[in-house]
């Protein structure tokens, strides 16, 4: 029995740093295990993983919230950003930047690993709607702030196409 636990246990270890985007030569060194008994360990652990529903369902959750921190540390980078413009500290400003870039890598990985991205050019169109996205919605916010009049009309018109589950659009003065 302790056998089998300890091999669980093992199994767990690994499949924990693959999870978090070492490769197979990093996690043989993190965890001195050798490289060949790495591979057979996440080959077992992605099949017993694919054959339980339950296991299935905590990746998915798993993943889900993955996705949505790495949305939170790249909104927060982007407010570095916004503040390293005011302040005109351009050292900041290029390190958030940066930041952005890495943090955008590394949840591509994660995605890539889960098998949602089937292709690095399927990864950059979604980088590329993102910021399109953010831009539309910066390009919004500026003209209802600057012609309030037509703010409701454009709070409207977003509501239509998030349809009645979307998110919640504000835009505020400041």
């Amino acid at each position: 029995m302790n056998d089998i636990l300890t091999h669980i246990e093992e199994v767990n270890r690994v499949a924990t740093e693959y999870i978090k985007g070492l490769n197979e030569t990093e996690i043989s060194r993190e965890l001195d295990i050798p490289k060949a008994r790495v591979s057979s360990l996440l080959k077992e652990w992605k099949t017993m993983a694919s054959n339980s529903e339950a296991v299935r369902s905590r990746a998915r959750e798993a993943l889900s919230a993955a996705d949505q921190h790495y949305s939170r540390l790249i909104k927060q980078a982007y407010e570095v950003v916004d503040e390293a413009t005011t302040t005109s500290n351009l050292s900041a400003k290029n390190a958030a930047i940066k930041l952005i870039l890495d943090i955008e890598s590394r949840r591509i990985d994660m995605l890539q690993k889960a098998g949602l991205l089937e292709n690095k050019e399927l990864a950059d169109q979604l980088l590329e709607t993102e910021r399109k996205q953010e831009l539309i919605m910066n390009i919004l916010k500026d003209v209802a702030t600057k012609h309030p009049q037509i703010k409701n009309e454009i709070l409207t018109r977003l509501s239509e196409v998030s349809g009645p589950a979307g998110e919640a659009v504000v835009i505020y003065e400041s």
